[in-house]
């Protein structure tokens, strides 16, 4: 598995080995040697499924308390999928990086704790898998509005994403409670 440093600290792409023939292919996702080596946590406590239909923007999501580190990756569809720095302290606090996942480049992305998490569904259905370092605490989820002009995220749209009234809801980068000191992430 080879980690791909991004513009963001602390943020990686991760491409796995893939051994393929006529048969199909094989891959790690995760193995917790190589996770050891490359630095990143090796204990994760919940696995994720989401499926979604083209235009569905989810997020951008994060926990105040027990924040989530997150292992993403797509096995069906393409989604463009989006961290961004929530850490007060980070001289890139407010800074977001954003690339495609697809079943096709089999390519995962790693979220820590004290980023905001977010992705579109591009192809007509996607399904998304995440590894996550803390249980899930909907009394301490947050959302901030995925169109943020604080943020300025790039998204590839085609008109309006479809949103949960949760993402709605969201809060403005200004407004939004955060990680006050990334020490205690």
């Amino acid at each position: 598995m080879q980690l791909i440093p991004t513009s963001l600290k602390d943020v990686a792409v991760l491409e796995p080995k893939v051994f393929g023939d006529d048969r199909g292919f094989f891959l790690e996702a995760y193995n917790e040697a190589t996770f050891k080596t490359l630095g990143l946590p090796t204990r994760f406590v919940q696995d994720n499924h989401s499926g979604s239909r083209k235009g569905v923007l989810r997020g951008l999501h994060y926990q105040l308390r027990q924040p989530q580190g997150k292992l993403v990756r797509t096995i069906r569809g393409e989604i463009f999928d989006v961290a961004v720095d929530l850490r007060r302290d980070s001289a890139q606090f407010g800074q977001w990086f954003g690339l495609v996942l697809s079943a096709a480049n089999r390519r995962s992305l790693w979220v820590p704790p004290g980023f905001g998490h977010g992705f579109l569904v591009l192809s007509e259905f996607a399904e998304v898998l995440y590894k996550a370092t803390a249980f899930y605490a909907p009394a301490f989820e947050r959302s901030i509005l995925w169109n943020d002009p604080a943020i300025g995220i790039e998204w590839p749209l085609d008109g309006e994403p479809t949103l949960s009234e949760k993402d709605k809801a969201g809060s403005s980068l200004a407004d939004a409670e955060t990680y006050p000191d990334s020490s205690e992430l």
